[in-house]
Parts: C-alpha cells; sequence; structure tokens
C-alpha cells in the first residue's frame, strides 16, 4: 500500500476511534428519564429509616449521623403530606409546603419546568417527604454535647406555627418550640422570589444553667435516582468544603466509607443535572462537612451535612445561628447571584461546567445575552456562530489561502511525482523546497479544524447542563435544543405511522448537516487516489449518522458553521484566481479535458516505459528464478531414475 494511503488511513481510523469514544462517553443512548426521581416503594404499614441529622458528638465538635425515631412509610406522596401539619409555601417560582415536624422543607414543586415539552405535562416535582418514594429534604436542628440531658429540635420535634401562616417572599414565617426544660427555639425562615431560603435560629435560655448545643443542616435524599449516567456530567453528592470542589458519585458514596472534612466557609449538597438541593451554614465560622452513604435492605440513603462548632447559651442569654438552603432549578444567573449577594464560595461550580469552565461559561453568557435580544437560543447560536467566524476569520484566510496556493501548486506536484517515480527522499526534498520558495504551509488546512474543536466541545457542554437550554425551541419541529432531532427520513417525517429504531432517527437537520459537509468537500477537487475519493464520498454519510444523536442545537451549530465556510473559502478561492470545481465535482458540469504540453507528454511516457521496464525486470528476475527450481527438481529425479537403475 502507498505510504500517503497508508497514513491517510490511519487518520481516518484515529478519528473515527475519536468520535466513536465521543459517542459512547458523550452521547445518551436514549432520551433522559424525567426528573422526577423514584425509590422502591415501601409497603404499607412498614417502617422506613430516614437519613438522621448529625448525631450527639462524642467529642464537642466532632459529629456521626445517628438514626431518628423510625417514620410509617406512607403509600402516597399526598398521604405523607397530609400526615403532618404544614405550612403552605407560595413564590413565583416554587409552591410546596414546611413540615412542622422536623421543620423540614420536604414539598417542593417548581412551578416553571414540566417534565416534558408538552403544555400539560406535570411540574416538575423537585422534594418530597420521608417515607414516599423519592423521598429527598432538607433539615436543621441542634444536638447537644456528651451527657447533656436537654431535650433539642430534631426531625422528631413539632413546631408550633400561627395558625395563618404562609411563607411568601414577602412574609416569613417563624416557628417555635419549647422544651419545657428552661430552653425556647425560635426559628424564622424567609424566602426571595426563586429558590433561597434564609434560616435564623435564636436559643433562649431561661434555666439556671449554661447549655452547650451544635447546629447541623443536612440533606437528605431515599433511593438512588435515575441519572443520564453521562461522563461528562456530575450527579450525586457535591459541595466546596475548605475552598476545594467535592464531587462524590452516588455509587462511591455507598461503596466508600463517608468523607469528612473540616472549613471555615463552603456549602454542601446533592444535585441532579438540572436541580440541586444545598445547605450553606453561616460563612466564617468553623464546621465539619460528611458526605455519606448507605444501603439498608436494599435501599440506598444518601445525605450530606455539616455540624457547626459548639454554640453555648448562659443562663438568661440569647444565641443566634444563621444558615441558607438552596433547593431549585439550576439557574446561570440565578446561581451566581446568589454566590455573590450571600459571599457563598464557588457556589456557580453547582452548575457542572467542566474542565474547559473558562470556555464553556463564556459561550453560555454569548448565548443569553443574544438569546434576550432575539427571543431564540436557536437564532442566538447562529449569531454566536457568525461572531466566532469573525474572530477565527484571519487564522481561517490564512489557512483558506494558503489551500488555494496549494490547488495552484497541483500541477506542478503532478510534474515532481512523474520526475522522481518513486524515489520518495528527492520528491519530498523537492516539493518542501517548492512551498518553501512559494511561502505555503500544506499543514495549515488543519488549523480551522483544530480551532473548532474546543468550540464544538463548549457549546455541546452548554446544550447539556444548562437548565436554559432544557426545553428552549427553535423553529418548526424543534421544540428542544438540547435533546435530538425528532425527525427521521425512515418515516418520512412522519408521514408512515411507524417508529424507526434509535440508529434510523435520521432527522431533517442532520441531513441539512450532511449536505453542507457533502457541498464543502465537493467545493474542492478531487483526491487522485481511488481509496481516498471513496472514503471522502462516504464521510458525509458517517457524519450525519453519527450526529444525528447529537442535540440539535449543536447540528444547527455544524450546519450553519458548513455553510458559512463554503462561502468563505468560495470568495477566497475567486479571489487567489483558483478555480472553483465545485459544479464539475457535483456532475452539473462536464469536467474540462487536462491539457498537457509536449514537453509534458514526452515526459509522463518516458516514466511509464521506465516503470514498465522495471515491472518487466521483476518479472524476469522471477521466471528465471522459477525456471533454475524447476531444473534442480529434474536433475535430482533422473539421479533417482539412475539409482534404483
Amino acid at each position: 500500500m502507498d505510504d500517503n494511503n497508508r497514513n491517510f488511513l490511519l487518520a481516518i481510523v484515529l478519528s473515527m476511534v475519536v468520535l466513536f469514544a465521543w459517542q459512547f462517553f458523550f452521547v445518551p443512548a436514549t432520551e433522559p428519564p424525567a426528573p422526577k426521581t423514584t425509590q422502591q416503594q415501601t409497603q404499607p404499614g412498614q417502617p422506613s429509616k430516614p437519613d438522621a441529622g448529625p448525631a450527639t458528638p462524642a467529642t464537642p465538635g466532632t459529629g456521626a449521623p445517628a438514626l431518628p425515631s423510625e417514620v410509617a412509610a406512607a403509600a402516597s406522596r399526598e398521604e405523607a403530606l397530609q400526615g403532618s401539619p404544614r405550612v403552605p409555601i407560595e413564590t413565583p417560582s416554587l409552591v410546596g409546603s414546611i413540615s412542622l415536624k422536623g421543620a423540614r422543607i420536604d414539598d417542593l414543586t417548581l412551578k416553571d419546568y414540566r417534565v416534558t415539552v408538552e403544555p400539560n405535562s406535570p411540574n416538575v416535582v423537585l422534594l418530597s417527604p420521608a417515607g414516599t418514594p423519592g423521598a429527598y429534604y432538607t433539615e436543621h436542628g441542634f444536638v447537644g454535647a456528651p451527657g447533656q440531658t436537654q431535650a433539642l429540635p430534631n426531625s422528631d420535634t413539632v413546631w408550633k406555627a400561627d395558625a395563618a401562616a404562609r411563607l411568601t417572599p414577602t412574609s416569613p414565617i417563624t416557628l417555635t418550640y419549647d422544651n419545657g426544660q428552661g430552653l425556647v427555639f425560635i426559628r424564622t425562615i424567609a424566602i426571595d422570589d426563586k429558590y433561597i431560603f434564609t434560616i435564623e435560629d435564636r436559643v433562649n435560655n431561661t434555666g439556671t444553667d449554661a447549655v452547650t448545643v451544635y447546629p447541623y443542616g443536612l440533606v437528605s435524599r431515599h433511593g438512588q435516582p435515575h441519572s443520564a449516567a453521562f461522563y461528562i456530567l456530575h450527579e450525586g453528592l457535591i459541595g466546596v468544603v475548605d475552598d476545594g470542589l467535592q464531587e462524590i458519585s452516588y455509587a462511591n458514596a455507598v461503596e466508600d466509607p463517608p468523607e469528612t472534612f473540616k472549613s471555615n466557609s463552603g456549602w454542601v449538597g446533592i444535585t441532579d443535572k438540572y436541580w440541586s438541593a444545598a445547605v450553606v451554614p453561616e460563612q466564617g465560622k468553623a464546621f465539619d462537612a460528611k458526605f455519606s452513604g448507605s444501603q439498608v435492605d436494599g435501599r440506598e440513603r444518601f445525605q450530606t451535612d455539616y455540624l457547626m462548632g459548639a454554640v453555648t447559651v448562659a443562663p438568661g442569654a440569647t444565641a443566634e445561628v444563621k444558615g441558607s438552603v438552596f433547593a431549585g432549578a439550576k439557574e446561570v444567573n440565578v446561581v451566581d447571584g446568589y454566590a455573590q449577594k450571600y459571599s457563598i464560595p464557588k457556589f456557580d461550580l453547582l452548575i457542572d461546567w467542566g474542565w474547559f469552565y473558562f470556555m464553556t461559561k463564556p459561550m453560555f453568557y454569548a448565548l443569553d445575552f443574544f438569546y434576550k435580544l432575539v427571543g431564540n437560543f436557536g437564532v442566538a447560536i447562529l449569531i454566536v456562530t457568525v461572531l466566532i467566524k469573525l474572530v477565527l476569520f484571519p487564522l481561517a484566510n490564512k489557512s483558506y489561502v494558503s489551500m488555494s496556493k496549494m490547488k495552484l501548486l497541483a500541477p506542478e506536484m503532478q510534474r515532481l511525482k512523474e520526475r522522481y517515480g518513486d524515489d520518495r527522499v528527492r520528491m519530498q526534498q523537492a516539493m518542501m523546497e517548492m512551498y518553501k520558495k512559494e511561502k505555503v504551509n500544506p499543514a495549515s488546512g488543519c488549523l480551522p479544524i483544530l480551532v473548532q474543536i474546543p468550540v464544538f466541545f463548549s457549546l455541546y457542554k452548554v446544550l447539556f447542563v444548562t437548565i436554559e437550554m432544557r426545553h428552549a425551541p427553535f423553529f418548526g419541529w424543534i421544540h428542544d435544543l438540547s435533546a435530538p432531532d425528532p425527525t427521521s427520513i425512515f418515516n418520512l417525517f412522519g408521514l408512515i405511522p411507524w417508529d424507526p429504531p434509535a440508529f434510523l432517527i435520521i432527522g431533517v437537520w442532520p441531513l441539512i448537516m450532511g449536505l453542507t459537509m457533502w457541498v464543502q468537500m465537493k467545493l474542492n477537487p478531487a483526491p487522485p487516489d481511488p481509496v481516498q475519493q471513496k472514503i471522502f464520498a462516504w464521510m458525509p454519510v458517517f457524519f450525519t449518522f453519527l450526529l444525528a444523536s447529537f442535540p440539535a442545537g449543536l447540528v444547527i451549530y455544524w450546519a450553519w458553521n458548513n455553510f458559512l465556510s463554503v462561502l468563505q473559502q468560495a470568495i477566497i478561492m475567486a479571489r487567489q484566481g483558483v478555480e472553483i470545481p465545485l459544479m464539475e465535482n457535483l456532475g452539473i458540469k462536464r469536467k474540462k479535458p487536462v491539457v498537457t504540453t509536449p514537453v509534458e507528454t514526452e515526459t509522463k511516457k518516458a516514466a511509464k516505459q521506465a516503470r514498465r521496464a522495471k515491472r518487466a525486470g521483476v518479472r524476469s528476475r522471477a521466471e528465471n528464478a522459477d525456471g533454475g527450481e524447476a531444473e534442480d527438481e529434474a536433475q535430482t529425479a533422473r539421479e533417482r531414475t539412475e539409482t534404483k537403475g
């Protein structure tokens, strides 16, 4: 095989390996499931152990989870909500309630988000009470010092509230608990118009002895939720402690021992792709953070919690403790705003921007800026693509100019090939001298492709992880830019009542992308080698099938980028005086015959005769070798006959 062909095929194989690896690790095989999580149903009447808050520390300042009293499993979420007194929550973004038993925030529904793109689809349920399928809640309380007998608020404590209490952005609520032993706990909970709860606890000591308590906050989840299971996305336990991001998957939380950290600032929580719940202690005060998971009777439990340092309340004195809870959708501007307003360190990492944070987040801000101007994220993608092309224009222009010069040098390259024949060393030397003389870089054509790779990945990440792209429509049949094109050519785009298998769902936009790629390749002359011609001919088909499962927004970007590249390359070729063989390559026009001079004709004849003479010499040597072997065999046979005689 020719060395050029071998290297070319190797490059194609490596490219396919990269693309298939991308498909395996980054692209979902099926549509992600609905965001509402489920858990193994607990049978009515059987107890269910929710995760506990931090237990009484063995030594002050340390803690380990303890089990509170078991709660009877509810047959349904509705039953659980009716089983305890509650204070309703109503904001522009949330609806739900707070359980007075344990003062848990355990009932939240997102008003602005639905499970599917259908307008009558149910709203996303984020938090649910303990004992229900998919239990998920936050809790704040206190534990006492070793040997202390004072009753302290925990998951079983029933707090009191005004009968007309209702938590809204303009009306905080106040909960009280008197332990009957000289301690009165007063909790004030406020909420903004989005997803942040602020919690202020006051501890009044009306007794005669000083009391030491340790405040805690936790996020607990019962049962592992269905997740997308992508390698580029973290779902599970998360937090920032000691200025470092901690991400622990559900599987690792169950299999590994609990992880504990000491810190003076940070936050802990549990995150899904689009939603999250997190507790934030008062910043600047020491606390112990813990990430843990367990499995009891086949049911998994996950918990992140913090335990503050000792708070001693003297007789007649009052101590105050502050904290916050985030529970809602991971909207970029909202999360960033909370990080700044409440000085929560690295709270923006609640959204998994990935390793290319420095590119992914600016990409989102650019898309969001134009979305606010035009009102459509698909149009914003088109505008940002044009801007990226303008930014990269000097590099692309230099590359296309160099490629155009390469086309002008094609006849000279062919003459060098015929002149030196199989002497590749001398031919390469002559070609390098020609490139140097003409100031042409043969590798310049790779530069635009290499630059597009991080742009492609950052856009994919934005489409994949940001909730703003979820269910964001384009035009026509594209109702969700973060999901693949739902149409398929194999059922005539819905005209045939048949649902093709996943690998045959080749929608309109993947076909447009493949067509633009095909036209872009036809813009250039076909490679002289037949193997390369076949590979280039099938490459658009390969990419069409490959990208069919990618988010529609990414395929739209690629198709639009191909179209702009075709335009740009055509203009540059025309300015360089290079003939554009597009119509000939498409078969619309007949290809022009190659005109050769008499000298070129004689040179080609001489080179052809030299190759024929070389092949004839090889055959002659092979025949002589075969003839010699035959004569030796005949002589051996005669000798054997004479010996027998």
